[in-house]
């Protein structure tokens, strides 16, 4: 016991700290340890939350891919409520016994309408949005779309929180319009995707206003993640399963497809969630940011290679312009 207690300790680990913060640590550590010596480099509490960011940007990459594959057997919505609804048990126990229960109940109706609608918007509209868009898209189509998050989250906040974009973040936006246009040219949408068009594009556009509203959160209330994770999380996921279930039913689902929503609950999303959180306690806003953005990478390569999609010279092309623009139009906020 004492010998764990020091290895904690050394670790840089406070006492008192979260069982699930200790866990994740003691993951990441003993990983990062073995990718250390493979590749003779050196460590430090910097690029231990970078190695940490990565991965779970490659973790939040692969759900892409898991998704497309569940969609085979399991309705949209259905599989993004039971995704997330399982998400939430697993962060439950670590709310209730980190005195979640008592922050809550210091709440304000203004603080309880914040966190009700952040999870209608970012797990029951944009994450309900995904879902059904990659049922009628590809991977890298959808991809593209929500790339475009960055530039309405600019254009949200100029108007609901008087933050002017800065010249850096024009230019972005005409970037990554222009990769966009060169992406999808010619603008010719075959019938049976229509529909996932108009739902990613209201995702772009919830995914845009669940940022805008987050920053509005986290600037009034003084809430950890973990909180605001769990409550906006349980409401989505309860508004998806209802909207789902009543919809589309609950098929007879095999034991692989019961293994993809698990993974995705339990690994991808509550222990992706808290270790990106963790990553948050060392790494700067910009840092963050161009990892986040390597997911736009990360996704085709992963689409190409497991989901057998295309890209050709011109969509490729696009493609890496809309992410310059997406990142010049988050790094070039004012500071």
């Amino acid at each position: 016991m004492a010998a764990a207690s020091g290895r904690i300790k050394a670790l840089g680990i406070a006492v008192g700290t979260g069982t699930i913060d200790v866990v994740l640590v003691l993951f990441t550590h003993s990983l990062e340890v073995f990718m250390f010596r493979l590749a003779g480099w050196q460590r430090s509490s910097q690029v231990t939350a970078v190695f940490q960011a990565l991965f779970v940007t490659f973790l939040w990459s692969t759900s892409w891919v898991l998704i497309k594959i569940g969609l085979v057997d399991i309705p949209a919505l259905t599989f993004a409520g039971l995704r997330y609804g399982l998400a939430f048990l697993c962060l439950l126990p670590f709310f209730w016994r980190s005195g979640g229960v008592a922050e809550v109940r210091q709440l304000n109706r203004a603080g309880w309408l914040g966190l009700v609608g952040l999870g209608l918007m970012f797990y029951a509209v944009t994450q309900g949005a995904q879902f059904v868009g990659l049922a009628y898209l590809p991977a890298v189509t959808v991809n593209v779309m929500l790339g475009f998050t960055s530039v309405m989250v600019a254009l949200l906040g100029l108007g609901l929180l008087g933050e002017r974009p800065s010249r850096w973040q024009w230019l972005g936006m005409l970037v990554a319009l222009a990769g966009g246009l060169l992406y999808f040219y010619p603008i010719d949408i075959p019938t049976a995707q229509v529909i996932g068009f108009l739902v990613v594009i209201l995702g772009v556009l919830a995914n845009a206003g669940s940022s805008v509203l987050g920053r509005a959160i986290n600037r009034q209330e003084h809430l950890r993640p973990l909180t605001i994770t769990t409550i906006s999380m349980g409401v989505g996921a309860a508004v998806l399963l209802i909207a789902g279930l009543s919809t589309q039913g609950l098929p007879a689902l095999s034991w692989q497809s019961w293994a993809i929503i698990g993974w995705l609950a339990v690994v991808n999303t509550a222990f992706a969630f808290t270790l990106w959180n963790l990553s948050l306690r060392t790494l700067s806003a910009m840092e963050s940011s161009i990892i986040n953005n390597t997911m736009a990478v990360q996704i085709p390569i992963l689409a190409v290679l497991f989901l057998g999609e295309r890209l050709n010279g011109r969509q490729a092309a696009g493609l890496v312009v809309a992410i310059i623009g997406a990142l010049l139009v988050q790094l070039g906020r004012r500071r």
